[in-house]
């Protein structure tokens, strides 16, 4: 028997269901919707890039899934044998291999294509937990040791080298990353593909190409983590945004035989997905990471056959004469018969000059284990008041001597949650500053200095902290909306029960009953979670939403 023992990790290293061995019968009811194939000694099953690569389920032999190295040589990730199967979660997408797949052996193989895998998962529940608990461990351990086909070279006090991190980690896409302020041999690699210092930072894509600071469009392009979009389908349902909102919508709509596309103009996530931890979602009493609990929805929309097209969010809303479409920055329109907007907020910015000169070099608005890193053994301070803030507080306070949270009013009785009052009330570590605003902000390339000033006293403070994370407020994603359903004061949608007479009267409402609970002033468009006027601002309360909203529109495609 071959030694695994040196393998990223071995089959016999892991739990039974990352690389598990399926019975005799279960090999039998995947033979029936595959076909066999004989295989011989170094015959390549799958090329590494290849799209849409098939599944595989070894009857005989051997197969070794290999990451190529080019002149480094390759790495072998892991050894399978009779019963056990190749693939993880691009089974669910069109997005390329990460590794080759070749035969070790001659052997026989049983091969199946995406859509009778994606049969198998939908349609067999023994089978179906199966496959899918092995597809998200394998990303998950891709993702924890860096096995992909990117290699970024970056430095953690550069913004956009934090940007393009968090790009690929909420994308699930595996990378190694170079440090440039620790790691003697990165100029190395930088003089390999002709690029300077100045380039920095550096995306090796897929072995090939060297992308200087790319932008989140030129990631997805090189990677391909788009599917070809088709403009001529009118989609049943286009969800613009993929937070918990949009993706339960999605997971809702795709599940019910709807016909969804999601576009996200980043990653999906959205602001849930970059809170450290969880921990009143139901289902969940351990608490979940955002990332952890966004990634596992994405993934089942994608199980569902939902389409989901990431850096590629809505820039304008088409509504002339009833018939919508979402027209993106590319120009290209989608057509649908309904939208749900699911756009989400941002935090709002600091009213400070010289604010967006230090974002991403010592200001930060999420807290990940990424940003934890950055400043390990550093003081912090957190801006906010709110459930967010107070989750990045008790998080960062692990890894961080001193956070300083900053409220602007007496205190958090009034916008946090109990658990989490009574949490940074019980560590010594947190410190609290009623009252207290942030006036001005120092440093050359990064933050290295804060002031901030008594709203009630006038006394100001100078400290000499270099990471500031801001968590205050909510600005809606709405502007791309174009005038096309109607926004409260703030900004934000209105919906159902909150649109007066007179504002239906003005948008020509044109049917004879009023708009369901979720619906705009627009027929069939309908707004959930942080974008909506009156939203309750919890996971749970966006996620149940978009799930509503899924139910109100096969009501509203009757009328």
């Amino acid at each position: 028997m071959t030694d695994t023992s040196h393998l990223p990790f071995p089959p016999q290293a892991l739990p039974d269901h990352v690389f598990p061995t399926l019975s005799d019968s279960l090999v039998a009811r995947m033979a029936s919707l595959g076909r066999s194939r004989v295989v011989q000694r170094d015959d390549v099953l799958v090329t590494e890039g290849q799209r849409q690569a098939p599944f595989f389920v070894v009857r005989s032999g051997e197969l070794r899934i290999v990451r190529p190295g080019g002149s480094s040589g390759e790495t072998l990730v892991a050894t399978l044998r009779s019963g056990q199967f190749t693939g993880e979660l691009n089974m669910f997408s069109n997005r390329r291999a990460l590794m080759q797949i070749r035969a070790s052996e001659d052997g026989e193989v049983i091969e199946l294509d995406h859509a009778h895998v994606q049969s198998v998962v939908q349609g067999d529940a023994e089978l179906g937990d199966i496959l899918m608990r092995a597809f998200i461990l394998r990303r998950v351990e891709l993702v924890a040791q860096g096995l992909g086909d990117v290699v970024v070279v970056g430095s953690e006090h550069c913004a956009a080298t934090l940007r393009i991190r968090d790009f690929l980690t909420r994308n699930g896409h595996p990378h190694a990353y170079i440090d440039l302020d620790r790691d003697a041999g990165a100029q190395e690699l930088l003089d390999q593909f002709a690029v300077t210092i100045e380039d920095v930072p550096v995306l090796i894509c897929r072995g090939k190409d060297a992308l200087r600071n790319p932008s989140n469009q030129q990631i997805t392009a090189c990677l391909g983590l788009n599917d070809p979009l088709d403009t001529t389908r009118v989609r049943d349902l286009v969800v613009v945004g993929a937070g918990p909102a949009g993706l339960a919508a999605a997971v809702y709509g795709a599940s019910e035989g709807l016909d969804v596309l999601v576009l996200e103009s980043g990653a999906p996530g959205g602001q849930a997905g970059s809170s450290s931890r969880i921990e009143n979602y139901l289902g969940f009493p351990m608490g979940v990471s955002g990332q952890e609990l966004t990634s596992r929805a994405y993934t089942q929309a994608q199980k569902f056959g939902a389409e989901v097209q990431v850096a590629a969010g809505g820039s304008r809303l088409v509504c002339a004469d009833g018939k919508y479409a979402v027209e993106m920055a590319s120009g290209e329109r989608v057509l649908t018969r309904a939208i749900i907007v699911a756009t989400g907020a941002e935090y709002r910015k600091l009213s400070l000059p010289n604010l967006s000169r230090f974002e991403g070099s010592g200001i930060y608005y999420a807290a990940t284990p990424m940003e934890a890193h950055v400043c390990a053994d550093h003081d912090i301070i957190i801006v906010g008041g709110g459930n967010s803030a107070g989750q990045a507080a008790v998080f960062l306070a692990r890894s961080c001597p001193r956070v300083h949270v900053l409220v602007r009013s007496q205190g958090l009785a009034l916008t946090m949650s109990r658990y989490l009052i009574r949490r940074i009330e019980d560590n010594p570590s947190i410190v609290v500053h009623p009252y207290t605003e942030i006036v001005n902000l120092e440093g050359k390339n990064e933050l290295e200095c804060v002031t901030w000033r008594n709203n009630q006293t006038g006394e100001t403070e100078v400290h000499r902290i270099s990471h500031l994370f801001v968590m205050t407020g909510a600005t809606p994603n709405t502007n791309w909306l174009d005038g096309c359903v109607q926004l409260d004061n703030n900004g934000f949608v209105k919906t159902g029960p909150s649109l007066t007479r007179e504002e239906l009267t003005a948008a020509a409402w044109p049917l004879p009953r009023p708009p369901y609970l979720l619906e705009t002033t627009r027929p069939r468009v309908f707004a959930v979670g942080d974008v909506r006027g009156g939203n309750v601002k919890r996971v749970a309360s966006a996620v149940g939403e978009g799930s509503i909203a899924v139910a109100l529109v096969h009501q509203a495609l009757k009328d």
